[in-house]
């Protein structure tokens, strides 16, 4: 018996949270054993990297190194489980953000993510990436109304071209898994564009 694994994807302040918690609620009212956890974090080990990579300075390689090591206890701890038991794992943020924040945004060689992808991920994919697209400026503003930045967060609005860039690579290079959602809209219609995506997947 295996689950489904749907990640949540998109820069800071494109509504990733709000929506994940919605769709965690749509799927238990359907009976459904759901499982919601985030990246980096997802396990005890994990959420202690998550705290340095969110405040700590630190290169692009020593970034990469320490999400694909808490996503190694992630992927062993949390989401492997629940997948055999059948579960739904909503995962705000996977490996798509790494090739984002730190192939996009920090212009780090690619080449060294996928070989890390290949040997963390033993070859796991989600099986549906909802992709909140946003533009920087929106979401900067978004943010600025919500909460303090991190580390990330403080960074320029180029920086977060190149993220929104990487992003919409992904989509073109995996777009059977991806759904791009218009994340500018109001909230009532960002969410019928997932349910849109759920029903022509036919998986509840």
């Amino acid at each position: 018996m295996n689950g489904r694994f749907i990640t949540f994807e998109g820069i800071d302040g494109a509504g990733k949270s709000t929506h994940i918690a919605a769709l965690e609620t749509w799927l238990r009212e359907r009976g459904q054993d759901v499982v919601r956890t985030r990246e980096p974090g997802g396990s005890a080990l994990a959420e202690q990297i998550r705290e340095l990579l969110l405040h700590q300075p630190m290169d692009a390689l020593t970034e990469s190194l320490l999400v694909f090591a808490a996503r190694g206890d992630h992927l062993r701890r949390c989401i492997e489980p629940a997948l055999e038991r059948g579960a739904t794992v909503l995962c705000d943020r996977f490996t798509d953000a790494t090739f984002a924040y730190q192939g996009g945004g920090r212009a780090f060689d690619p080449a060294v993510l996928t070989q890390l992808e290949a040997w963390v991920q033993q070859g796991r994919q989600p099986d549906l990436t909802l992709w909140f697209d946003l533009p920087p400026a929106l979401a900067a503003e978004r943010r600025g109304a919500a909460r303090a930045p991190d580390r990330f967060e403080r960074q320029d609005e180029a920086f977060f071209e190149r993220v929104r860039g990487a992003y919409a690579q992904r989509l073109a290079e995996a777009p059977a898994r991806f759904v791009r959602l218009d994340a500018a809209l109001e909230r009532s219609q960002v969410w019928a564009q997932i349910e849109r995506a759920l029903a022509q997947r036919r998986w509840w």
